[in-house]
């Protein structure tokens, strides 16, 4: 029985990628090693020198099936392949016996990785090679680390981005947290206090528990968001945007007056309005800064004269000033399809600031808006949705 218990980690699949993506990572991996080889032959100055260091094998696995990977960012890849062939070469050349040199080169290698933050498995079996391949290779002297170490590392690096980011459509290199800093004014404010947990957070639960995690901060802090995200939905119920959101809505178009839009917004008491076309589908918005931008404020002239001014439309043929809303609304907008889950609003609402988002159906025409409001209600109660269907 013990033998079949340890069968079932024959069946553990040690790389979360879909057969699409496994073969295009195989096809990478080909080609990148294929287009090292070649480019180093072009590039080595006499035939005898190798054409490719054997750990490229290893770092191709690395860098094209888990290149979300700390081991797998351009640094440690670079850093840990030239560290470790200069520290093999050096303890080829200044060490007689192989056991003594092998073992020094892989400890010396990987201090040093460690020491400048460019850790890289396949680096370790870069240092050995000056060592196991004998006069071939020591022969060529520090010029080893050159040809063909630093041509194989920067033809690799330069295939791995672009097969990655233009082929895969990969996220590579793995984006650096980013700190945050002070906007400026008129701009959308982030929370202090986000709801659940941060990369920070995160950051420090792994110092703690001084445990190896092979991807970013940021692609863990993705998947837990998204593990937190499907259990808010299995928790809450399928609820939808079509079922909280204000069918009922005010929308202008593109060629209504300035005049007009705002007596819309003010009668009813609005504080943004979508802009669609004729088909009704959402092109902008429009929101009480969208009016107040085109006024000088810096000007000692009363505001309300000045708004006024701006509001009303101009008698004459030309006009100084914008006279439809489609001169002055908000071009980018988020909208989200009425099948979406609310759950799917919170982020959008808490974290990024909207405090309106227009819904569109399946051919992207406008059908209803959500406020915060709708979302805090449906959140607290849940047969909100029913009653609005009512």
């Amino acid at each position: 029985m013990k033998i079949f218990y340890f069968l079932k980690y024959l069946a553990v699949d040690p790389v979360n990628l879909s057969i699409k993506f496994k073969l295009i990572s195989l096809m990478a991996c080909f080609c990148s090693i294929f287009f090292i080889a070649l480019i180093t032959k072009i590039v080595s100055p006499w035939p005898g020198y190798p054409m490719i260091v054997a750990s490229m094998g290893a770092s191709a696995i690395i860098l094209f099936f888990i290149p979300g990977s700390p081991l797998a960012q351009p640094w440690p890849f670079v850093g840990g392949q030239l560290i470790s062939a200069t520290v093999g070469i050096a303890c080829a050349l200044n060490i007689s016996e192989i056991s003594t040199a092998a073992a020094t080169a892989v400890g010396g290698s990987i201090l040093l990785m460690l020491i400048f933050r460019c850790l890289h498995p396949p680096g370790a079996a870069t240092s050995l090679t000056p060592i196991m391949a004998g006069a071939s290779i020591t022969s060529l002297g520090y010029s080893f680390v050159l040809v063909p170490v630093a041509i194989n590392v920067f033809t690799m690096l330069c295939l791995t981005i672009f097969i990655n980011r233009w082929v895969m459509g990969r996220d590579y290199p793995s984006p650096l947290p980013v700190k945050k800093v002070s906007r400026q004014r008129h701009t959308i404010s982030e929370p202090s206090h986000h709801v659940g947990f941060s990369e920070h957070d995160l950051s420090q639960a792994i110092e703690k528990s001084n445990v190896f995690v092979d991807m970013t901060h940021a692609e863990l802090s993705q998947l837990l968001s998204q593990a937190e995200l499907n259990s808010f939905k299995r928790l809450k119920g399928n609820i939808s945007c079509a079922e909280i959101m204000i069918k009922e809505t005010f929308a202008v178009e593109y060629g209504t007056e300035v005049e007009d839009a705002w007596e819309i917004m003010r009668t009813q008491k609005l504080k943004a309005m979508p802009v669609i076309d004729r088909a009704k589908r959402v092109i902008g918005i429009i929101t009480w800064n969208d009016f107040f931008k085109c006024i000088d404020l810096n000007a000692y002239d009363c505001f309300q004269d000045r708004f006024r001014t701006f509001i009303r439309r101009t008698p004459d043929v030309s006009a100084s000033k914008p006279e439809a809303v489609g001169l002055i609304m908000t071009g980018s907008v988020i909208t989200v399809p009425d099948t979406t889950h609310i759950a799917d609003l919170v982020a959008l609402m808490s974290v990024q600031g909207h405090r309106q988002i227009p819904i569109v159906n399946a051919e992207r025409r406008l059908v209803g808006m959500v406020y915060q409001a709708n979302l805090i209600a449906a959140l607290y109660n849940e047969q909100l949705a029913q009653k609005n269907e009512a």
